[in-house]
């Protein structure tokens, strides 16, 4: 079963997002060490799920505001 996928992480940049094992971004476990895949978040924005569909079940990290 694969990890639930995080929406907004609080550190993206201390984690390899390229596979299920979310390896510590000195690991790189499955890329042979060379480079760490980045959360879409860092990427495209804060607001990466929204755009498009992306077929993930996320995990919410932070509680939306209620209005």
């Amino acid at each position: 079963m694969a990890k639930k996928f995080p929406l907004a992480p609080k550190h993206p940049e201390r984690i390899c997002w390229g596979c299920d094992r979310y390896c510590p971004a000195d690991s790189l476990a499955c890329g042979g060490g060379t480079d760490r895949t980045q959360h879409p978040a860092e990427t495209i924005g804060e607001d990466w799920y929204l755009i498009g569909d992306w077929g993930l079940d996320p995990v919410r990290t932070k509680e939306p505001p209620q209005h």
